[in-house]
């Protein structure tokens, strides 16, 4: 794997490739301190998502990963490898991508969305009633490496193909989601206003 960012570029090889794994610059730059925080404070970012403190990190990884160690990373004052942040990426269950400065989740920026899904109160929801809407909230935090688990924003299209799933006019699936409590009564305006434009 190959990402460029500005002026450094970083290779990754899996283990058992044949090529060395290397951390790069481009002639007359530098990774500067600046870029070292940026590095922190993303995998302090996916590491608070997860609801893990730097000890329940040493834990959960049975010691492979100290809490002063990560600390340090997460801090800018010590510098990693990449193979190292190729192998706290896979510890953490995200792409390599997503601990790199300069880069958004799953690509683009989209436009803004209109509608927030409660998932805590998604979680109170029947199996039977929520299924469906609880894989594909799941599927859509994957792609976008949401990991917060408390609310995730959804798009108009994401509501009209939960409609189809659900085989229900998007304003009536709006208010079977405002009713179990998993939409605020906001989106009504959302939905309206969408099937007005």
């Amino acid at each position: 794997m190959r990402v460029t960012l500005r002026n450094l570029t970083v290779s990754y090889q899996p283990r058992g490739g044949n090529r060395p794994t290397a951390l790069t610059q481009c002639p007359g730059s530098y990774m500067s301190s600046e870029y070292a925080k940026q590095l922190g404070a993303k995998l302090r970012a996916i590491r608070t998502q997860q609801g893990l403190s730097l000890h329940g990190v040493e834990e959960k990884s049975q010691g492979r990963w100290k809490a002063v160690v990560v600390g340090s990373y997460e801090r800018g004052d010590r510098a990693v490898t990449v193979q190292r942040l190729a192998e706290l990426a896979d510890f953490y269950g995200v792409p390599v991508q997503e601990l790199l400065p300069g880069t958004t989740p799953g690509g683009a920026a989209e436009p803004p969305p209109k509608l927030v899904l409660d998932l805590e109160r998604l979680a109170t929801v029947p199996a039977e009633k929520a299924g469906p809407l609880q894989r594909y909230a799941a599927t859509i935090q994957s792609q976008r490496g949401d990991y917060n688990g408390k609310v995730l924003s959804i798009r108009q299209d994401d509501l009209r193909t939960l409609a189809v799933i659900y085989d229900q006019s998007p304003s009536v699936l709006t208010e079977q989601l405002i009713s179990w409590g998993v939409l605020d009564a906001d989106a009504r305006r959302a939905v309206a206003a969408h099937d007005e434009g």
